[in-house]
C-alpha cells in the first residue's frame, strides 16, 4: 500500500470522523430510483445517492480522490476485497490506461473496514441527465461516449469479466463542468458538457467466466431477458444494459420504468415484439409463461400502463435521418432476446454507427 493513502496515514483519521458522519448521510439522502439488487444491503458506509464519498483532501500528497468505505461485516468484506481484486486486475492489464475503467489507487483496511481510494471523477450521467431537466444528450454525445464504454467493456469480456450492473448511475465523466446555453427549441436553458470523456464505475459485482454466476444480476431497469427468466447469463448481458443505457441517453428516460419482473416482460414485447417461444419453453419461472406465451393481460390495469407507457422501438425516433436509424439498428441488435444471437461488443464498435468516429481516427 502507497504511505500517502495507507492504515499509518491522514486517512485514519478522516476514516474516523466519515464514520462518525454515517447517520446523517443514511438519513439525508434516499435515492428514488432502484438501485443494484444489494444495494440496500451492500454496506457502503458513505453512499448518498449513489454516490461515493466525494472531495476528500489528501494532506500529504496534495491529491483530491474518492473514498468508498465498506462496512466491517464479513459478507460485505468478502464482496469488498473481490472488488480490489478486479479493480487491481484491470490496473495491471491496463498500465497505459486505455480503457476508461475507474482507476483504484490504493485500499486499505480501517479497524475491519475496507476501505478504496479511487481516482475523482465527476457527476455520473444519470445525475447529469437529472440536474438538466433530463434534457437528451446528442446524438453526437450518445456516440463519443458509446465508443469509450463499449471499449471499456470489452476490455472486460476479453479478459473474461462480466461487469453485470452497467446503468448511467455507473458511467461517471471525468470532468462534468459545463457551458449554459439557452435552447430555443425547448424555451429553457440547457447545460452543455465540456468534455464527454467517460469511466465506467462500481466493479462490486464483476464476475469471471469461471466463477459462480448468481441467478439474478443487474438493476432492475437494465437487466437482461435471459435474467428475468432465469436462463443463466453470460457476457451478453451486458450488452442487453449498455442497449438500454443508450436509448436512455437518447430520450432522457428509463425505457423499461417497472419494478415487477412480468410487467418488465411485457414492457420488452410492447417495444420489441413477442419473446420467442423457445426461451420462454427454457423458462425456469414457469409462472411467467402459459402455452409457450408470455402470460399477460392486456386488458388489466397493468395492461394498460405498459401500452400507455411503451411503443415499439422504432417510433421512439426523434427524426428519420440516416444517423438516427444507424442508432435504432444498433439498438435493435443490442437488444436481441436470444443472447446467442445478440450483437457482441467487438462486433457494435465496428457498426456504422461509429463510421464518423472512425473517419476522425485516420
Amino acid at each position: 500500500m502507497n504511505d500517502a493513502y495507507g492504515p499509518d496515514s491522514d486517512w485514519c483519521l478522516m476514516v474516523v470522523m466519515m464514520v462518525m458522519m454515517i447517520p446523517l448521510l443514511q438519513r439525508s439522502h434516499r435515492r428514488k430510483r432502484t438501485k443494484s439488487i444489494e444495494d440496500d444491503e451492500e454496506g457502503h458506509l458513505v453512499y448518498h445517492n449513489g454516490d461515493m464519498l466525494r472531495c476528500a483532501f489528501v494532506c500529504r500528497s496534495n491529491v483530491r480522490v474518492a473514498l468508498k468505505i465498506i462496512k466491517n461485516i464479513e459478507r460485505y468484506r468478502e464482496a469488498a476485497l473481490s472488488e480490489v481484486d478486479v479493480l487491481e486486475r484491470i490496473n495491471s492489464l491496463d498500465e497505459e490506461k486505455t480503457f476508461a475503467c475507474v482507476r483504484m489507487l490504493d485500499w486499505f483496511d480501517h479497524h475491519g473496514h475496507i476501505c478504496i481510494v479511487f481516482e475523482l471523477l465527476g457527476l455520473s450521467t444519470y445525475d447529469f441527465l437529472k440536474e438538466n431537466g433530463f434534457m437528451p444528450f446528442s446524438l453526437n454525445q450518445i456516440r463519443c461516449m458509446a465508443d469509450q464504454i463499449f471499449r471499456a467493456v470489452q476490455f472486460l469480456h476479453r479478459n473474461k469479466l462480466t461487469h453485470t450492473d452497467l446503468k448511467p448511475e455507473n458511467i461517471l465523466f471525468v470532468d462534468s463542468n459545463y457551458d449554459m446555453k439557452y435552447n430555443f427549441k425547448m424555451k429553457r436553458d440547457e447545460r452543455t458538457l465540456k468534455r464527454l470523456d467517460v469511466k465506467v464505475v462500481d466493479f462490486g459485482n464483476a464476475t469471471y467466466d469461471h466463477e459462480h454466476h448468481t441467478s439474478v444480476v443487474s438493476t432492475r431497469h437494465y437487466r437482461a431477458p435471459e435474467v428475468i427468466l432465469e436462463l443463466g447469463w453470460n457476457q451478453a448481458c451486458d450488452v442487453w444494459s449498455l442497449g438500454c443505457i443508450l436509448i436512455e441517453f437518447y430520450l432522457g428516460l428509463t425505457l423499461f420504468q417497472t419494478h415487477d419482473s412480468k410487467e418488465h416482460l411485457a414492457m420488452m414485447e410492447r417495444v420489441l415484439g413477442p419473446i420467442p417461444a423457445h426461451l420462454l419453453q427454457k423458462a425456469r419461472k414457469r409462472r411467467y409463461v402459459h402455452h409457450d406465451k408470455l402470460d399477460w393481460d392486456e386488458h388489466s390495469s397493468a395492461g394498460r400502463y405498459v401500452r400507455k407507457h411503451c411503443k415499439p422501438l422504432k417510433q421512439y425516433m426523434s427524426s428519420k435521418t440516416p444517423e438516427h436509424e444507424l442508432l435504432f439498428d444498433l439498438l435493435q441488435k443490442m437488444m436481441e432476446y436470444d443472447s446467442s444471437k445478440r450483437i457482441t461488443l467487438e462486433q457494435a464498435i465496428g457498426h456504422p454507427f461509429f463510421n464518423p468516429i472512425r473517419k476522425e481516427r485516420k
